[in-house]
C-alpha cells in the first residue's frame, strides 16, 4: 500500500470507542494488539461475554453494559514487557481516530493503573496509519515523584541503591 494516503497520527490520540469520546489512547507500534480498560468482564452459562468500558473510578464510565455472543469473541494469551502471559478476552469494537471509523480488534484488560485506557497496536494501525512519534495530542503528566527521586539519588548513589535497587 502506498504510504502516502495513509493518515498521519500522533503517538497519542484522543479517540472514540463505542460512542465515547474524548478517550486518552496510545498508539504502540510495539504492540502487538490493541487493548481497553475494561471491568466486570464475566461470560453467562450460556456463553454470552459481558463487559463495561472502564470503571466507576473513570470519568469516561458510562455504566453501559456491553454484550458480545459466544461467536463473537476469542480469547488471546498476550505477553507483558516483563514476559508474564495472561489470557484475555477479545472483540471487536468501533474505533474512530481522528474522525477515520474502523472496526479493530481489541483485548479487554485491566488498565486502571496504565497511563493511557486505551493502547491502539500495530495490527490496527497497519494499512490505515502512519505514527509520528514527535506528534502527542493527549500531554503525558509526568510523575510527581520523580524530582524527589533524582534529589535522593543525587544525594548519595549507593543508599539509593541500597534502597530501591530491587524494585528496579
Amino acid at each position: 500500500m502506498n504510504d502516502q494516503h495513509l493518515e498521519i497520527i500522533g503517538a497519542t490520540e484522543y479517540v472514540e470507542i463505542a460512542g465515547i469520546k474524548n478517550i486518552p489512547a496510545k498508539t504502540d507500534t510495539g504492540a502487538d494488539s490493541s487493548s481497553i480498560w475494561a471491568s466486570h468482564i464475566d461470560v453467562d452459562k450460556d456463553g454470552t461475554l459481558s463487559f463495561q468500558l472502564f470503571d466507576a473510578v473513570s470519568p469516561l464510565y458510562t455504566g453501559e453494559v456491553i454484550r458480545r455472543p459466544k461467536d463473537d469473541y476469542k480469547v488471546k494469551i498476550v505477553r507483558s514487557g516483563h514476559g508474564d502471559e495472561r489470557i484475555r478476552y477479545r472483540t471487536e469494537l468501533d474505533l474512530k481516530v481522528n474522525g477515520h471509523k474502523i472496526h479493530a480488534m481489541f483485548t479487554l484488560a485491566d488498565r486502571s493503573r496504565n497511563n493511557f485506557p486505551v493502547l491502539i497496536g500495530r495490527r490496527t494501525l497497519n494499512g490505515k496509519f502512519i505514527v509520528d512519534v514527535s506528534k502527542m495530542a493527549v500531554k503525558k503528566q509526568s510523575n510527581p515523584k520523580t524530582p524527589k527521586l533524582n534529589k535522593e539519588l543525587e544525594k548519595n548513589p549507593y543508599a539509593f541503591h541500597q534502597k530501591y535497587g530491587k524494585t528496579m
